[in-house]
């Protein structure tokens, strides 16, 4: 997951290029098969396709002109990204809270929305529960995520469930820490590159310690070492 929890349940791009799926799928379907149209227009004596041009120049009125020596996209993405840029501006300049702003930014984010790809496997720890879905959401859309409460290390808890993923009690906080730890530890095993995590008697100069240590020399005949920082898109830091 990409900038915390709070990036992980609608991708706004996608969202957005609902808007403009109309006159983008009709161009980059009539491009994509732009040869075909041609021989079956040339076939009944037909030669101009007077549906095409009006789409083609209403889009360039709203976004820019097309380069005539360029091909036509074939992709409907790429019809789309201009309307979405736009709109996208349109609904950051309308923004005025920041946290709302935060987690628009964070939703927008690169690869924030992979999570909804990946396969529920639950032997692979893939498959969420109604409950991690549930709070998933409610993140997402700034709903209720619990009721107001104080919690066990003494403060004053909202019910929008911000603070449950920086408090430094949370049970939760802890594992998704050691999660992707073991996934990182895996990675450079698979590299056949035996690996500690945690190692004893190593310390940094604020007196934390690594989170894992390759067990044979690295670059410059040393060892490599990893720390893991699990991000939280609202914390104060």
């Amino acid at each position: 997951m990409v900038a915390g929890q709070f990036a992980h349940k609608t991708r706004w791009p996608g969202y957005l290029s609902g808007v403009f799926t109309g006159t983008s799928r009709l161009l980059a379907s009539a491009a994509s098969t732009s040869d075909l149209q041609s021989q079956i227009l040339l076939a009944s004596a037909c030669t101009d396709d007077t549906h095409f041009d009006t789409y083609l120049a209403d889009w360039q009125a709203a976004h820019a002109p097309l380069s005539p020596l360029d091909p036509l996209p074939v992709k409907q993405s790429v019809w789309d990204k201009p309307g979405i840029l736009s709109s996208r501006t349109t609904v950051v300049s309308a923004i005025s809270d920041s946290c709302q702003k935060a987690r628009f930014f964070a939703a927008a984010a690169p690869h924030s929305g992979d999570w909804l790809l990946a396969l529920p496997v639950t032997s692979c720890g893939l498959r969420l529960t109604d409950e991690a879905v549930r709070v998933a959401v409610a993140l997402h859309l700034s709903c209720s995520v619990y009721v107001a409460h104080t919690c066990r290390c003494g403060v004053l808890v909202d019910a929008q469930g911000i603070y449950g993923s920086v408090c430094k009690q949370a049970s939760s906080r802890i594992a998704r820490h050691q999660a992707i730890n073991d996934v990182i530890a895996r990675a450079i095993t698979t590299a056949g590159v035996p690996v500690t995590k945690e190692a004893v008697g190593l310390a940094r100069l604020d007196g934390k310690r690594p989170d894992g240590l390759t067990l044979i020399p690295w670059q410059g005949s040393t060892p490599m070492t990893w720390d893991v920082t699990v991000v939280s898109t609202l914390a104060d830091s």
